[in-house]
């Protein structure tokens, strides 16, 4: 992502930087915003305003499907596969939820009496 920490930016500013690189890959292919939205099913000025960073996922695959690019997909969120040892303890079952973290338990306050003192 460059020298930018992507870390410190915001959800708007990423989504709008992905719409910056998706323009500069349709004025490399030499796409008009018209082609674009015609591809899209959408109004020029609906295009126009995908610029916002407000796009909807669905629109962002369109848009990298139409400058045929979805084998970037890979790139910004590679499949994980489990590891083996994590599969032997699913059993062959496929995973469908996280884990809960554990709770740490609370510490205990000085000032309330015992169980031993109820």
């Amino acid at each position: 992502m460059g020298a930018k920490n992507i870390n410190a930016m915001t959800d708007l500013a990423i989504a709008k930087m992905l719409i910056q690189r998706i323009e500069q890959l349709r004025l490399e292919r030499n796409i008009s915003q018209q082609s674009m939205a015609d591809e899209l099913g959408v109004t020029v000025k609906s295009y126009r305003n995908f610029k916002t960073g407000k796009v909807k996922l669905e629109s962002l695959i369109g848009m990298m499907r139409v400058l045929s690019c979805l084998e970037l997909v890979d790139d910004f969120i590679p499949q994980t596969p489990f590891s083996p040892m994590e599969l032997m303890k699913l059993n062959g079952q496929k995973r469908q939820r996280a884990s809960r973290k554990s709770r740490a338990t609370k510490p205990i306050d000085p000032t309330l009496p015992s169980e031993d003192e109820w």
